[in-house]
């Protein structure tokens, strides 16, 4: 992990665990986990966790910023958005990938959501992508967003598309990379 690199014996971490438990770094003295152990183990949590949340939680908060799904608005949208994007729109189509797969994005079941939204997005030609722009933006094209429409579809895209990757790529567990990871470091360190 990156984050281990990163704290020293006198960490800030460590400094602040040992202030706010009133212990010192090395207490209980002569144990396996002391104060300074928690506070590594803190850190490497905090950043894994953290990535991985603010990756899902971003992800939603796109889809959240389109029209819902069973109001007119939305109804509209989602239906023109199926015009739009063809078979590719089925990916992320309420009614096909709604219900539970946010609230499974939101605990933590990364790739399903995530998947689908690569999928719709690499499933498209230039001209549906083209035409999924306008529909995307003309739902943002609203007073909480000042650029126009077809430039905040694009945002929309793009940002939906590196949010869904970042998902994928933060559900890969320490465990299945940390030999990818060792394997890199080696080989740069050698090149």
């Amino acid at each position: 992990m990156i984050v281990w690199h990163h704290l020293d014996e006198d960490g800030e971490l460590a400094r602040h665990l040992a202030r706010k438990l009133n212990t010192p770094l090395a207490w209980p003295e002569d144990a396996e986990l002391n104060t300074e152990h928690i506070a590594q183990i803190a850190a490497a949590a905090a950043c894994d966790v953290s990535y991985n949340q603010a990756a899902n939680g971003h992800l939603a908060d796109l889809f959240a910023a389109l029209p819902l799904p069973g109001t007119s608005e939305g109804d509209e949208f989602w239906d023109a958005l199926r015009r739009v994007g063809g078979e590719a729109a089925l990916y992320i189509d309420p009614a096909n990938a709604g219900g539970p797969f946010f609230e499974y994005l939101i605990n933590g079941n990364e790739g399903g959501i995530a998947g689908r939204v690569l999928s719709f997005l690499g499933q498209l030609d230039e001209q549906q992508r083209d035409a999924v722009t306008e529909v995307i933006g003309g739902a943002l094209d609203h007073d909480t967003f000042v650029a126009g429409g077809r430039y905040l579809g694009k945002l929309w895209l793009r940002d939906t598309e590196t949010a869904a990757w970042h998902v994928l790529l933060a559900s890969r567990r320490t465990y299945e990379t940390e030999d990818d990871r060792k394997r890199f470091l080696e080989a740069w360190s050698n090149a």
